[in-house]
């Protein structure tokens, strides 16, 4: 990954929850300097529409313990394709078919992604929530 970036301390709220819900992947692209409507896109994969689901529930009930509101959301009942809107930060939490399907990477593929191999063990940096 030649055009990663280095992760944004104010991301953590965002990546922290969905890597504790075992995402099949995420992806962060920064796309400040290419659309004015927000500043990072965060894609995650789910295995099934329960999963995607799950993480949409967990992610909003966990910013929203840290006094951060969404702006938007929608699809989340339905399970395929979840989208949270956070102004700065725009969450698409899709079921694997409706990713490949829908290819947002690829639509940014300009953008530079964020480094999130910090991510990988989400207890290291001592953020979890432990309700589960």
């Amino acid at each position: 990954m030649t055009n990663a970036i280095t992760l944004a301390e104010d991301l953590k709220p965002y990546l922290i929850p969905a890597f504790e819900r075992k995402a099949k992947s995420i992806i962060a692209i920064d796309v400040r300097h290419l659309t004015s409507y927000t500043d990072t896109l965060i894609i995650i994969e789910g295995t099934s529409q329960r999963q995607v689901t799950s993480i949409a529930d967990h992610l909003t009930k966990s910013l929203k313990d840290k006094k951060i509101k969404a702006l938007g959301v929608e699809g989340v009942k339905e399970g395929q394709w979840a989208l949270l809107d956070y102004g700065d930060v725009i969450i698409h939490i899709f079921e694997s078919e409706k990713k490949s399907f829908y290819d947002i990477e690829g639509l940014w593929a300009d953008a530079k992604r964020i480094d999130l191999s910090g991510f990988q063990d989400p207890t290291a940096l001592g953020e979890t929530n432990d309700e589960s």
